[in-house]
């Protein structure tokens, strides 16, 4: 990998080129796998299928082409800037069009930048893509820290509270006096974070998966609210295995993640069963969900595992839920004043009512919920994601 410095400035301008050498190492390992016999059930319930398995493997030993990722990555600008130790990679897109607001997005894991680039288009330049130019936004997309592209944290304490307050910093050094911010799964909690934390200059966060429901106890007075909570409690008892995994012992499974191609590709495949099923039938049965295609999930494995990051991801779980980490135990801040937004997607972990929306935020300005996608959706449904964020912060511009 290879990038374009220069040293004079804070941000740098950034550039990937990844040896060919790295490539065919994959594809060997890819082939070299060693494979567990058969499931003995027909569903997911043991975990990620043989078949799906097989088929992945053979269409990203075969037919991925990794170097059409990095050639949209390189269309993008894009750029390092050193915040708190940590080498942080960021996405920077403006907007043709004048006033355009802020908006900086974090992804979750297992994904990346590569889950939201689909969406800078009808975010920057929404009047192509059924928009009006009053809709346009500056696009800030950073990778996490010790994923993807950005460098591995080399000290304990780079939880969510940390995460947020570095993005912060990096609004500032873009020059942003006023900003909006987004986040689903993991990006989420950061965003959440940013909310509470209230830095000077962010004037509304959005989310699409509701934070506070995954530690606090919920309402459940309504027929929605008890829906909501059963499909939570069946996702902590069958379903969050990879949580528990990364929260508690994350350098167990890292040893895996950055040996084997394949034991990358299965934990990656293995988040919930919503996600899990369309990842399936897009290998199996060649029927993708919206743009969950096959080449568009194994780019973000393959950033994964080109930049052997999927331990330090891992270490993100233990620093942000781990019960040894530092945050373990820490208070959250109050409920964030700002405007929030919220958006519910049909296939997500669990369905959020507005109630617990309301009991959560005190200042709640946007809340929909929308009849497609699921916990990657701004992956899986672009155009219908940038709509939710144009309406959810049409009311701060």
């Amino acid at each position: 990998m290879s990038s374009t410095i220069d040293t004079a400035v804070e941000i740098r301008p950034f550039h990937i080129e990844i040896p060919e050498e790295q490539i065919d190492d994959l594809r060997r390992r890819i082939a070299a796998t060693r494979w567990p016999s058969k499931e003995l059930v027909t569903d997911r319930s043991q975990g990620v299928q043989l078949a799906t398995l097989h088929e992945l493997a053979h269409y990203w030993e075969n037919d991925h082409d990794w170097r059409k990722t990095e050639a949209k990555l390189n269309g993008l600008p894009q750029f390092t800037t050193e915040i708190d130790g940590v080498n942080i990679h960021f996405i920077h897109v403006k907007s043709r069009h004048e006033n355009a607001l802020p908006l900086i997005m974090t992804h979750g894991w297992p994904g990346s930048v590569i889950e939201l680039l689909d969406t800078v288009g009808p975010l920057t330049d929404p009047t192509a893509h059924g928009g009006t130019a009053e809709d346009a936004f500056d696009l800030v997309l950073p990778s996490l820290p010790g994923y993807g592209l950005s460098g591995e944290p080399v000290e304990v304490g780079w939880d969510l509270g940390r995460t947020a307050r570095a993005w912060a910093e990096l609004m500032r050094r873009l020059g942003y006096t006023r900003y909006v911010a987004q986040g689903g799964d993991v990006g989420a909690g950061v965003t959440d974070a940013m909310g509470r934390q209230a830095p000077e200059g962010l004037a509304g966060i959005h989310t699409n998966l509701l934070v506070p429901a995954l530690s606090g106890t919920m309402p459940t007075h309504t027929d929605e609210e008890r829906a909501a909570a059963a499909q939570i409690t069946t996702f902590r008892q069958s379903g969050n295995g990879y949580y528990i995994e990364m929260a508690t012992r994350p350098q167990t499974i890292g040893h895996a993640l950055l040996d084997s191609p394949v034991a990358l590709a299965a934990w990656m495949s293995d988040h919930d069963t919503d996600a899990y099923y369309k990842i399936a039938r897009a290998f199996v049965d060649g029927q993708p969900s919206g743009n969950l295609t096959r080449d568009h999930i194994l780019d973000n494995i393959t950033l994964y595992w080109l930049t052997g990051t999927g331990a330090s991801a891992a270490r993100s779980y233990w620093e942000a839920y781990g019960p040894d980490a530092p945050a373990a135990g820490r208070q959250p801040l109050p409920p964030p004043a700002i405007p929030f937004g919220f958006t519910t997607f049909p296939g997500e972990i669990w369905r959020t009512p507005r109630s617990w929306v309301d009991a959560s935020y005190p200042n709640v300005i946007y809340f929909n919920e929308v009849d497609r996608g699921g916990h990657f959706a701004a992956w899986e449904e672009p155009e219908l994601f940038s709509t939710e964020m144009r309406a959810a912060f049409s009311s701060l511009r």
